[in-house]
Parts: structure tokens; C-alpha cells; sequence
């Protein structure tokens, strides 16, 4: 975990966020600018800055990651009407903090608009 990153200090409750999921490796939480009615963040507990930043060593992990992603839409109730996921990399991809997350968003039809 870095010390000053945003994500780390919610993962390790310094910063309190509205978590809809969490286990060993990962923490799951609302977006504070949703742009979906379900609009959540799945981020690992190890700090990684981005996809541009993995390692063989954490194929595992982001293997995790997806079913961690499956299991919070059924959760949620948008696994059987459709929901999407997304990782934005780097600033021009839109990646607004250093730290891999997965936005996962449903709750009605989506279009590619906002992209």
C-alpha cells in the first residue's frame, strides 16, 4: 500500500466510503461521481498504479478481480439485465487516480455517450 494514495487509505478505512464489498485482496465502494444508478469501483488491496504497471506475479489477482466483479453485479441485481466494466489507463485514458480500479456500472441501458 502507498502511504498518500487515495485508494490504499479507503482500503484501509482512514477514509471512510460507502463499501458495498470487501475480502482479503479487494474493496468495493459507490463512485462519488456516479454516472450510472449502480455505479461502483473494485480496487485490489495492492497497490497498483495501473494495467501499465502489472507483472506477471499478479495474474492471479486480476483473474480475482473479474469474478470478484461477477459476484458484486449479482449481488447488486445487474448480472442478469447487463452491466459493464472499464479501466481507464493513464490521463489521456481517463484514469483520474494511480491506482488500478475497475468501474463496474448498470442500473439501465447504456450507451457510449459519455466516450
Amino acid at each position: 500500500m502507498m502511504k498518500d494514495c487515495l485508494f490504499c487509505k479507503i482500503a484501509k478505512k482512514e477514509i471512510p466510503s460507502d463499501i458495498v464489498y470487501e475480502d482479503e485482496d479487494f474493496i468495493s465502494f459507490k463512485d462519488i461521481n456516479p454516472i450510472a444508478p449502480l455505479h461502483l469501483l473494485i480496487v485490489p488491496k495492492k497497490h497498483i498504479p495501473s494495467i501499465n504497471h502489472l507483472t506477471p506475479e499478479d495474474k492471479e489477482l486480476i483473474g480475482r478481480l473479474f469474478l470478484v466483479a461477477k459476484k458484486i453485479a449479482k449481488e447488486q441485481g445487474v448480472a442478469e439485465r447487463g452491466y459493464r466494466l472499464i479501466f481507464n489507463v493513464g490521463k489521456e485514458g481517463g484514469q483520474a487516480i494511480e491506482h488500478l480500479h475497475l468501474h463496474l456500472l448498470g442500473g439501465k441501458t447504456l450507451s457510449w455517450s459519455k466516450y
